[in-house]
């Protein structure tokens, strides 16, 4: 591993290196930061599968989705900081959406039939379906003027704070479960590596993937531009799944290997992440930068919505189907070509 981590590192440092030297145009490196991100994502996912060995499938999925988060961060403060509110939204709304339809369904459609731990599933669920209520009110309040009005950005601070408040009530309840769960299972014999070089694994890829996603971000609009395609569609759709790519990659990773548990527990624990606390979060920290109102439009909220009644539904047999991954993907480019057509506000 420490012979390919350099080789693996390098492509994401080339496209931070070009950016940063102004050596090369916005497209190319919106195309390079993107194809860096792969093998990242398999250097994420392989640390989780390395750090599960020690903690489970559940607090696994959790380092997974703590770490994996860090690029949609990066993504939505450096939007904020260029003045790019849509962009902000529309990746996180794109986060949530591409974490329950595509990360979770290709993770069905890979993986072989299985059972999954129900009650986690849906605490994630749970926690996504309360975010979305919640965000109903300034999408609502934003309904009739300016959605980036300083009026907004106030009305959105008692929601990220309520948000915080059952993200941290539901993650407590569930480390605390895992933690039980892991306790009374059997002892393993653990191969390969070590806790700490598996969690220091994926600290130095959440730090590289950082810095390759603030390329990516910086480079959307001369994309954009070139593609013919809207900002929020770019930012929804391109910007999203690359900035996944982490959970994409680990999740689908893990899948054919037999983790499906852990894949699984990635997607929806992640989703449970962007929406309980990434949102809020973004909406505290801009208050440093520019305020930022949570004023998602319809089309978003709706989007979010489906995601995750689709989920609930492919979820609730007992036992999962590829048929059910099929479904869940089949959704998603309904929402994508929602997304193409609504264009820009």
């Amino acid at each position: 591993m420490r012979r390919l981590l350099p080789a693996l590192l390098a492509p994401g440092i080339l496209a931070v290196a070009l950016d940063r030297l102004g050596a090369a145009g916005g497209i190319v490196l919106f195309v390079l930061a993107a194809a860096a991100l792969l093998p990242l994502a398999w250097l994420i996912g392989e640390a989780t599968e390395q750090a599960a060995q020690y903690t489970g499938p559940g607090i696994g999925g959790l380092l997974n989705a703590s770490f994996g988060n860090a690029p949609e961060l990066i993504i939505a403060l450096v939007a904020v900081s260029q003045g790019l509110p849509d962009v902000v939204r529309a990746s996180l709304a794109g986060s949530i959406i591409g974490n329950l339809l595509v990360v979770l369904g290709f993770t069905l459609l890979v993986a072989q039939r299985g059972t999954l731990d129900r009650e986690s599933a849906f605490t994630s669920l749970g926690t996504v379906a309360v975010a979305v209520l919640l965000l109903l009110i300034p999408a609502v309040a934003a309904s009739g003027g300016n959605p980036d009005r300083h009026s907004l950005a106030v009305l959105s601070l008692p929601v990220a704070v309520a948000l915080l408040t059952v993200r941290i009530v539901v993650s407590r309840r569930s480390l605390r479960r895992h933690r039980r769960l892991q306790a009374a299972a059997d002892p393993v014999e653990t191969e390969g590596w070590s806790l700490r070089l598996a969690v220091g694994v994926l600290a130095l890829t959440t730090l590289v993937t950082a810095f390759v996603t603030e390329t990516l971000v910086e480079s959307l609009d001369a994309f954009a531009d070139a593609a013919h395609l809207s900002e929020f569609f770019v930012a929804a759709v391109i910007v999203a799944i690359a900035g996944n790519a982490a959970e994409h990659g680990s999740a689908v990773l893990l899948a054919a290997r037999g983790q499906l548990r852990l894949a699984a527990e990635i997607s929806l624990a992640s989703s449970a992440q962007v929406a309980g606390f990434l949102i809020p979060a973004v909406a505290l920290l801009s208050w440093a930068i520019e305020p930022l109102a949570l004023s998602f439009r319809a089309v978003e909220i709706i989007g979010m919505a489906g995601a995750t009644i689709a989920a609930a539904l492919v979820l609730a047999p007992r036992a999962t189907s590829r048929a059910g991954g099929a479904l869940l993907l089949t959704a998603y480019v309904v929402v994508a070509a929602s997304f193409y057509l609504a264009g820009d506000r």
